[in-house]
């Protein structure tokens, strides 16, 4: 696949400082996984449907989630954002939903009686 996302050697020269020490075993290929978790991030897919050049599904999801519970990646993006200097925080939300009329009474039983 030509389409895949593969972090270049800049790029993870940055992330590198923020990548937790390897205890024991060493760490499966840093690069290719981080950019497998893009790359399954950045297209809403399943863990399962990453392609296989990135590695086992299986490791995608267990780096994100360990890396997850550890902070490292909020570590990650307040680093990045820190080294860019901005002193403001801009945020752009594009979600839309719409609710059914009911959406607010669905904790209410027929006939007025909490559940």
């Amino acid at each position: 696949m030509t389409d895949l996302f593969w972090l270049s050697d800049a790029q993870m020269a940055r992330l590198e400082p923020f990548f937790p020490k390897s205890h024991g075993k060493p760490r499966v290929d840093d690069r290719r996984v981080l950019s497998g978790i893009i790359f399954v991030n950045r297209n809403g897919l399943r863990w399962r449907d990453a392609p296989a050049a990135y590695g086992p599904h299986k490791t995608l999801y267990n780096r994100w989630k360990r890396w997850s519970d550890k902070g490292i990646f909020a570590r990650m993006m307040a680093g990045l954002a820190a080294e860019h200097g901005e002193t403001k925080t801009v945020m752009i939300d594009a979600t839309y939903l719409k609710a059914h009329r009911t959406a607010t009474s669905m904790g209410v039983k027929k006939g007025g009686v909490d559940a």
